[in-house]
């Protein structure tokens, strides 16, 4: 298991470059299996997640050319459908929660798709009612085997059909949209998840030769088409790394610029940051963001404490909220951080609390932080990485710590955040990894 060792109290300066998306990344990845033709992705971020699933794809027989350090070509001409029942493939599938999103591609292409019950980040229930319903109401059969903890989904020939989702659910979107593209007939989605990164899965099948209307709303409608054609897409930069990096330089009280961030995609996150005080500029695609003693936390018009919390887009990420929250532990004021949508996000408070920050943890959805307004810096300590992002908030937290820190289980981390130790060492930080 490796770690990081970081001293502390180092300040960053210059230049930084978000990786793509990740979210983005494991959606697209799986689309590839909808056609015959070769299909080539730019600026995928090789991340543990991301690398797990381009192998999966290799094994499962789709050819994958490199052509550059995040340009991959994938051809899915012949899929090897026996591969499912390999003890590899279940170890493989059950370590990835991206691979979910097989199911959707597979069932559309090949009538049948089955898989373990997927690993990923332990934040709480994540349920997978969402993906299988809307399976179901375009015709497909569903079964879970309880003593195999496999999910088993089969269909003669998808129909299009109206369905209501139970959730805005990002993957149950995705998995539903891509096994809609190829149903005979017309599908309407409503309470469809709209996040960019499922604006750009959509505007890709276009690309391919899909009909779907109402791209970026929370109504989808899909024409079905025989066949997809192959094509060429580029993914988006990832507003997860960010935020993170508008959090980092705050907290360190830094000076930094990050580079073409894809501004328009970015929704509330800028707009998140600044209700906790940072100042932040955007300059063509770019955001600087200068380097300030201070940051006074917003209130509300009546003089109310400041709430932050998620929501499905338009609303803000559930994905940051973790840095939000250890960014507002230096800030002058106060700030309600509601976590609605995981229950389980919050629990790594009680490192940042052993480090001297000062937060009540008001039950698992919400917690108050009282911000220092860096008068008493946060105290080094040794702590583990539950999830990908509470692991890069309690690395943000032993950046502006006195003296030296150390976090286990990085491997939380790599799975989101490509080579974040030399990007950030590049900067002026001072982080070791150990394996």
């Amino acid at each position: 298991m490796g770690k990081f060792i970081i001293e502390g109290g180092h300040r960053l300066k210059g230049e930084i470059t978000p990786q793509g998306a990740k979210n983005e990344a494991l959606q697209i990845l799986c689309a590839t299996l909808l056609t015959s033709e070769p299909i080539t992705i730019h600026n995928l971020p090789r991340i543990k997640d991301v690398l797990l699933l381009i192998q999966l794809l290799r094994d499962l027989g789709v050819e994958i050319g490199q052509l550059g350090d995040s340009s991959y070509r994938f051809r899915a001409e012949e899929v090897d459908l026996n591969y499912f029942q390999t003890e590899a493939y279940i170890q493989q599938s059950a370590s990835l929660r991206g691979s979910v999103m097989i199911l959707g591609p597979l069932l559309a292409r090949y009538g049948k798709a089955v898989l373990p019950k997927p690993g990923g980040d332990k934040i709480g229930r994540r349920r997978l009612d969402t993906h299988f319903l809307g399976f179901q109401a375009l015709g497909a059969t569903f079964d879970f085997d309880h003593t195999e903890n496999f999910y088993k989904v089969n269909a003669s020939r998808l129909k299009g059909a109206y369905m209501h989702l139970d959730e805005a659910s990002v993957t149950g979107t995705a998995n539903i949209i891509m096994a809609s593209v190829m149903a005979e007939g017309k599908t309407t989605i409503y309470n469809a998840a709209c996040e960019p990164y499922i604006q750009q899965l959509c505007r890709m099948l276009v690309r391919m030769g899909a009909t779907i209307e109402g791209i970026g709303s929370n109504l989808l409608t899909i024409h079905g088409v025989e066949k997809l054609l192959g094509t060429e897409h580029s993914i988006l930069p990832d507003m997860i790394e960010v935020g993170s990096f508008i959090g980092m330089a705050a907290m360190t009280r830094s000076e930094l610029t990050i580079k073409d961030v894809a501004f328009e995609k970015l929704g509330i996150v800028p707009g998140s940051f600044q209700r906790l005080g940072i100042a932040l500029e955007r300059r063509g695609d770019d955001i600087f963001v200068p380097a300030r003693d201070h940051y006074i936390i917003e209130t509300f018009i009546d003089g109310a404490i400041m709430t932050i919390a998620d929501a499905p887009w338009p609303g803000l990420t559930p994905d940051l909220l973790s840095v939000i929250l250890v960014t507002a532990t230096q800030a002058r004021g106060s700030v309600l951080i509601h976590q609605k949508m995981f229950e389980s996000r919050l629990f790594f408070v009680d490192k940042l609390i052993d480090m001297g920050a000062q937060i009540i943890l008001c039950d698992p959805h919400r917690a108050t932080v009282i911000g220092l307004d860096h008068k008493i810096r946060l105290r080094s300590t040794t702590m583990s990485s539950p999830d990908i992002r509470a692991g890069v908030a309690l690395l943000i937290a032993a950046m502006s710590a006195e003296g030296t820190s150390t976090i286990y289980n990085i491997e939380q981390i790599d799975r989101g955040y490509e080579n974040i130790d030399s990007r950030l060492n590049r900067l002026g930080a001072s982080i070791y990894r150990e394996q």
